[in-house]
């Protein structure tokens, strides 16, 4: 290569943005995984390039919904256990790729943080998005040790709600000052409201807000989701207010392991015809406008970005109270919290919005004002944006 060249191919790695590696357990659907993807298509051109890496696998499917050009993607296909052995590995790519700030988010990818601060990454960040599946109040002393351990590889860390900022602050012990909140955001221009002409039907969906009062509920179909409690539910709906057999219908959408007993409840109930689980769909801001209220029913969350997207859509939200769910939903203006696991709140709230529709209907608008002030797409960019630019400026 020429001088010239040399000169030239030095000027442009120069004037390339700082790039951020991006790293997740798996790169799957998923909430934290979405939030990912809208940190990436809305991050300003120019401002930072991304790299990401996942600890098992990518899913193709899902990695396509990165629309930005020039997003990398690699798997690092980590067997079960702690992933010591990958950190040759990772080293080699920190230094192949030389990122300003690497990016880790919940418990089991926070062990990536190790080799970023050996490979000397200017900026390490951590994420706290939600609960781990088998420490669902935050008790286990292992997991607050685990973290205190690497505490001292990470510069910053991200909690998503104020709940897992008390966390972080209070039971792992983490200095305040090292912490920042920052609550997911949601695309109001993807997930907007059912057009005034009318409720638009969903394709393959044997019911419609026009004719009936749709329950709905999306996500993957997993125990910490507890979607069985929203078929308990809606059966113990009916049976206190058996006149909505007429007009009350479920859907849930998603697949995993627990579809089928949500299927095998309603069976046994004699309503399965009243009720449609289509597995899991790409098309989520069109089943949101299909909905007329769309429920919650989780044993534990971080910021649940499905909970955004329902209120975005303005229709009403009845969540349970766990995690950051009350922290978005104003109970009494923009939906409903009911206690985790209660059937009979739960029904009781189904029974109560089902019979007044204009009070449902007033909770939707008022979540999707609440989203336009404070959960907008911009609001959550930017507060990353500053986070990556204050980090890099200080040099930690």
């Amino acid at each position: 290569m020429s001088g010239a060249a040399l000169r030239d191919a030095g000027a442009t790695a120069a004037t390339l943005a700082p790039l951020v590696l991006h790293v997740v357990y798996r790169f799957d659907t998923g909430g934290l995984e979405n939030g990912v993807v809208n940190l990436i298509n809305h991050m300003p051109e120019g401002a930072y390039r991304h790299l990401v890496v996942a600890m098992t696998e990518v899913a193709p499917a899902f990695a396509a919904r990165v629309r930005k050009p020039g997003v990398v993607f690699e798997q690092l296909n980590q067997p079960p256990g702690h992933a010591w052995r990958l950190y040759p590995r990772i080293i080699a790519l920190l230094r192949r790729h030389a990122p300003a700030v690497v990016h880790t988010r919940n418990l089991a990818a926070l062990e990536a943080q190790v080799p970023a601060a050996w490979a000397g990454v200017p900026a390490r960040v951590h994420g706290e998005h939600g609960r781990d599946v088998d420490d669902l109040d935050g008790s286990s002393r292992k997991y607050q040790w685990v973290r205190r351990a690497y505490s001292p590889f990470v510069h910053r860390y991200v909690a998503l709600s104020q709940d897992l900022e008390r966390y972080l602050t209070g039971r792992v012990g983490i200095a305040p000052r090292r912490v920042v909140q920052i609550y997911n955001g949601v695309d109001a221009g993807r997930f907007h409201p059912a057009p005034d002409a009318g409720p638009q039907p969903l394709a393959g969906c044997p019911f419609d807000r026009g004719r009936h009062w749709v329950v709905g509920t999306v996500g993957r179909m997993q125990t910490v989701k507890n979607q069985p409690l929203l078929a308990q539910a809606f059966v113990r709906a009916l049976e206190l207010a058996p006149a909505l057999r007429e007009s009350l219908r479920l859907v849930m959408v998603g697949d995993g392991p627990l579809r089928a007993q949500c299927t095998a409840l309603l069976e046994a109930a004699g309503i399965a015809d009243l009720a449609w689980l289509p597995g899991e769909r790409t098309d989520v801001p069109d089943v949101m406008r299909a909905l007329n209220c769309f429920v919650l029913p989780s044993l534990a969350e971080g910021i649940s970005n499905t909970i955004l997207e329902a209120m975005s859509t303005a229709i009403a939200v009845v969540a349970t109270d766990v995690g950051g769910n009350a922290e978005l939903v104003a109970h009494g203006r923009s939906g409903l919290v009911v206690p985790a696991s209660d059937i009979d709140a739960l029904a009781t709230s189904l029974v109560q919005l089902a019979q007044d529709p204009a009070r449902a209907a007033a909770f939707g608008r008022e979540g999707r004002r609440e989203v336009e002030t404070r959960f907008s797409l911009q609001a959550m960019v930017a507060a990353y944006q500053g986070l990556y630019d204050r980090l890099l400026a200080r040099g930690q």
